[in-house]
Parts: structure tokens; C-alpha cells; sequence
């Protein structure tokens, strides 16, 4: 009987991963005339959550700003734009569930373009020995000036662990939802055009940002 019934667990783990794939999505689409749009300072408001997972965002946060920094995109400091954007959003991350157009921005800020995120899913699905951890992201730069949309991408992963007890596939499973978040970041990033101060680019004609720059 015991027999029969892993049996049947391991047909179930064959069925389940052939018909979802190896789990991995990245659209992406950008205006034609991207490079000649002079974007130097993006600010990065905060990421909108549709999970349940209340820590992940500002992690992805955290790591988008570095990710943008490395793209030769000057860093600005999240504390900064959080604290300039609270008359219109209120304290803390309030900006996350408010569709701020970029032009406020832009006005309060002085940066050429916003960065808009959004967390869609974050989960894990427990089924039997196996569970697949799906995470997916969207990304969208928009002008500061025009609110037009430069750039947008999407990334959705799905990676999946295996153990025979409950307690290891939660552990597994909470660190595989990291990794996974960290490969979306890089992954999407990528297509993103470089800025102007990445490293053997073109001299930026620089402007101020808040007098800091």
C-alpha cells in the first residue's frame, strides 16, 4: 500500500513539473528613441505589494536601486524621495498604493524620470515532496517632463525544491523566494539602457538634483 502511494506522489511531481515548464517569463518593451532622451536621474518611489509578504518589498527596493546605480544611473538616496513625496503621500510608504503621475515627481524632485514597481506574486505551493516558489515583478520608467512611458519590462520565475519533510521544504522554499527576487532584479534590469555615467559611456552633461549633484 505504502508502495502504491509514493508511487503515486512521484507520478504526481513528473506530471506537475512537464506541464508547468521550467518557469521563467521577461517581456519587454522601450521606446525607439530612448538614448536620446538625456535620462541621467531616475527616482525609484516605492514598490507597490499585491503579496501578502509585507518584508519583500523593501528588500526589492534596495536591490533595484543598486541595480539602477551599477546602469550608471546616479543613486538617490530612498529616504530622500520618501521624504520629499510625503505631502503628497502621507509618512512612510504610503506611495505605494497611490499612482502619483511622474510629472509631480519630477516637479518635487527635479529627476528626468520615475521608476514604477510593482510585486504581483510572491508565493510558495506545498504539494506533497514539492514546492514551486513563484515570484513575479513589474518594472516602468516613465518621463519626469511628458509622463510618457520610456521603458517597461516583466520577469516572472518559478523555481521549485523537493523534500520529504514539511519543515525542510519551508526552509528551502523561504530562501529559494530570495534568490528568486534577486534573479528577477538582475534579470529584468538588464534590459534597461545603460545611463550615462555607466563606465566607458559618453561624458553625461550633468544637471543638479536638489542642489546634491
Amino acid at each position: 500500500m505504502l508502495r502504491y502511494r509514493l508511487r503515486n506522489i512521484l507520478l504526481l511531481i513528473i506530471i506537475v513539473c512537464f506541464t508547468f515548464g521550467c518557469g521563467s517569463k521577461i517581456s519587454r518593451t522601450i521606446i525607439p528613441d530612448y538614448d536620446n532622451k538625456g535620462i541621467r536621474l531616475v527616482a525609484l518611489v516605492p514598490v507597490k505589494n499585491k503579496t501578502n509578504d509585507t518584508q519583500a518589498a523593501p528588500i526589492l527596493r534596495k536591490a533595484i536601486l543598486e541595480e539602477l546605480y551599477f546602469k550608471g544611473y546616479p543613486k538617490i538616496p530612498l529616504q530622500v524621495v520618501d521624504d520629499k513625496l510625503t505631502p503628497i503621500c502621507g509618512k512612510n510608504t504610503a506611495c505605494a498604493d497611490k499612482d502619483i503621475p511622474p510629472e509631480a515627481v519630477g516637479e518635487i524632485l527635479g529627476v528626468d524620470a520615475v521608476m514604477y514597481c510593482t510585486l504581483a506574486e510572491w508565493k510558495t505551493s506545498f504539494i506533497f515532496v514539492y514546492a514551486p516558489t513563484t515570484v513575479s515583478l513589474f518594472f516602468e520608467l516613465r518621463s519626469a517632463k511628458t509622463g510618457e512611458t520610456l521603458w517597461k519590462t516583466s520577469y516572472k520565475v518559478v523555481k521549485r525544491d523537493y523534500d520529504f519533510t514539511r519543515k525542510g521544504l519551508e526552509m528551502k522554499s523561504c530562501q529559494t523566494s530570495e534568490l528568486a527576487a534577486y534573479e528577477i532584479v538582475d534579470k529584468a534590469m538588464s534590459t534597461l539602457p545603460n545611463g550615462p555615467d555607466f563606465p566607458g559611456g559618453p561624458l553625461p552633461h550633468k544637471r543638479d538634483f536638489l542642489g546634491l549633484w
